[in-house]
């Protein structure tokens, strides 16, 4: 046994060290190195070429500077071959190859050198954005505090089990998803949602892998496995947008192999016809060389992924979580917006917004607690934003008896001697109670405002009937609205700054409460009393009007339309596993200001891509023009191609660290 485990133990420690050197031959850090020697070994030859010509040491530091410039794309070109695929590579190598066999041997290196130069930049970059990435993984903590058996141990975060306890001190991280079962705290979820200001955490709130505590040292309880936690599913979810090709991406795929057999073809036209003019084969040669490293398209090539693989980066690292290259390259072109109403644009919680007491006393208290008395043995959610609002006063609830609900009409049952009924006027209709003379009005004007209004009457009687004893009844008002986010009208103007020309709001709401939140966001259009198959026709229809459309939902009942719209934007994705399974983009926090954000960055993207993608193609046409002329030499070539390359990995890795506008959402 114990033989068999050191075996063991050896072979893991060999596939270690295999992937080690294997990760460090790959390295942009060894590329760089290798370049530098290149650098030194050419340039230290073309000094002891011009001392001592007849010298040899001089090809022999030729050939080191092309042994450490020709490593990385030489490696790359082996594994290309093996594989049947040409590549750009092979231009490359056969420029520098040619180079030295005509005897060019400075002009060799100098192209080994950019090549590897840009190559090693090149690497470097994807590096960088790998960490990037790999920075949200170190997010969550190796070990947690679990309580088991009443006592508190520090064990390895994969030894927890969903429904262990776990607890976190001040100022450590928390290491699962789950909800908190005692104590309280507040956490800073900057690093998973965007979201600068700490957000409390009570009994019954959910806390995040990888979120920071920062106060108390509060009890969780696990809900999720590790691997299945949202922080883990997000970096999953941006190591698969990396691997993602957009439109441009596959296209350069497509056409490299052609495109390098189009070169080489033309790179012999171009040695053939001066030939034929009476050019010496010498300079023929070289004449097709130069075309080799003019029309290379080194450039072209890495344009797309440095911007998209840079943007997605930068977009996870602010709450935004983009599927893929192809969706943020959608998201750019779109014209319109659909929104849902109920948890997109309001909070998706109805709350108490209003309370009047009809007798002018101003004891709006004493109908709210006869109301949420009667409401608290209700399990309707305008029942349930009652009491919330009672309990938020402090009241003191009474006992209900003979307790009576009516499907979409309202409560009633018999509080402290009275009578009590809360709902629609059907009911007190059902009731033969006369309804009060001033009600209609006050109850007409809350409901053209959106508002859910509820009629309150206390009577002295035992069934609601009649006036007993002479007595009117005592009654007042309750008006419950899902209230819109705050800066739910400002994102929808910042978006129209960024050219949304359209803006639909998509509800299955009535029509008068979503009327009242159209106008209050300023949408263009309002579709309301949809079925979800309706909602999905008018996806269909606002995108083919508009040409593009983006369908922002909560993605909880709003996965068929977000599935048909041009790009699918999940709100809230750090509570909602549907959000982070349907949609194309998830704005992981319940904030509005995502969605312009999204949208900015997008374009930005698109537009440094279509800089680099410009000045990638134009360096072409100007190095293949004066390849033709007649009049570029090899070292010319090779500095303006390579220089292009650089300047495009440049552009596109500023979008990790650039500075997003500030939208106007007080």
């Amino acid at each position: 046994m114990c033989s068999g485990g050191f075996r063991g133990a050896r072979r893991e420690a060999a596939d270690r060290l295999r992937r080690g050197l294997s990760s460090f031959l790959r390295s942009g850090g060894l590329q760089l190195g290798l370049t530098a020697l290149c650098a030194a070994a050419g340039i230290a030859g073309a000094l002891v070429g011009r001392a001592h010509p007849h010298s040899t040491l001089h090809y022999a530091l030729y050939g080191l500077a092309y042994l450490s410039g020709g490593f990385g794309p030489g490696r790359e070109l082996i594994a290309n071959l093996l594989a049947r695929q040409l590549d750009i590579n092979l231009l490359m190598v056969a420029a520098a190859a040619g180079s030295a066999a005509l005897g060019h041997w400075g002009e060799g290196a100098v192209l080994l050198f950019l090549f590897s130069l840009s190559g090693a930049l090149e690497r470097i970059t994807m590096e960088r954005t790998a960490r990037s990435i790999e920075s949200l993984v170190q997010l969550r903590p190796d070990t947690a505090l679990v309580l088991r058996d009443g006592v508190e141990a520090r064990v390895p975060v994969e030894g927890i089990a969903v429904g262990e306890t776990v607890r976190t001190l001040p100022g450590e991280r928390f290491a699962v998803d789950g909800v908190v079962v005692e104590g309280s705290s507040s956490a800073d979820e900057s690093t998973l949602t965007g979201e600068a200001e700490p957000v409390e955490k009570e009994p019954g709130g959910y806390v995040y892998a990888g979120t920071v505590n920062l106060t108390g040292a509060p009890l969780v309880r696990v809900e999720k496995r590790p691997e299945e936690t949202t922080l883990s599913r997000i970096v999953r979810a941006v190591q698969e947008a990396g691997k993602a090709k957009s439109t441009a991406e596959r296209i350069v795929d497509r056409w490299q192999r052609p495109y390098v057999i189009g070169v080489f073809s033309a790179a012999a036209i171009a040695g053939f016809v001066p030939w034929l003019l009476g050019a010496s084969s010498v300079e023929a040669v070289y004449r097709g060389l130069v075309l080799l490293v003019a029309a290379s398209p080194c450039a072209v090539v890495i344009a797309t992924p440095a911007a998209m693989l840079s943007a997605i980066t930068h977009a996870a690292h602010h709450g935004v979580l983009f599927k893929g290259s192809v969706h943020l390259e959608r998201l750019a072109g779109v014209t319109a917006i659909a929104v849902d109403k109920t948890g997109t644009v309001t909070h998706g919680r109805p709350r108490v917004v209003a309370v009047s007491e009809a007798a002018g006393t101003g004891d709006d208290e004493e109908i709210l607690r006869l109301a949420a008395s009667v409401e608290a043995r209700s399990e309707h959610h305008h029942g349930r934003a009652v009491v919330a609002e009672a309990e938020r006063r402090g009241l003191a609830l009474a006992p209900v008896t003979e307790f009576e609900s009516h499907a979409g009409q309202g409560v009633h049952g018999h509080v402290e001697g009275f009578w009590v009924g809360v709902g629609r006027e059907a009911l007190f209709q059902q009731h033969e109670t006369p309804l009060p003379g001033e009600a209609a009005s006050l109850l007409s004007g809350w409901r053209e405002q959106g508002r859910t209004a509820l009629l309150v009457l206390a009577c002295e009687h035992q069934d609601g009937a009649g006036n007993g004893n002479g007595h009117q009844p005592r009654w007042g008002a309750i008006a419950v609205a899902d209230t819109i986010r705050p800066n739910a009208r400002a994102a929808m103007a910042a978006c129209r700054k960024l050219g949304i020309r359209h803006i639909a709001l998509l509800t299955g709401d009535h029509e008068g409460v979503a009327r009242a939140i159209g106008k209050e966001i300023g949408a263009d259009e309002v579709r309301a009393g949809l079925h979800p198959e309706q909602k999905v026709s008018a996806v269909h229809e606002l995108a083919r009007r508009w040409g593009g459309l983006a369908m922002v939902g909560d993605g909880v009942n709003d996965a068929p339309a977000l599935a048909t719209a041009t790009v699918g934007v999940a709100m809230g994705g750090a509570g909602t596993d549907v959000a982070l399974d349907t949609a194309d983009v998830v704005l992981m926090r319940d904030d509005l200001e995502g969605i312009p954000f999204a949208i900015w960055l997008a374009r930005k993207a698109r537009r440094v891509t279509a800089q680099s993608l410009s000045l990638a193609f134009g360096v072409i046409g100007i190095l293949v023009a004066s390849t033709l002329a007649g009049f570029l030499p090899l070292w010319l070539a090779v500095v303006c191609h390579e220089g292009s390359t650089l300047l495009v990995i440049a552009n596109g890795v500023r979008l990790l660290g650039i500075r997003h506008p500030e939208f106007d959402l007080e």
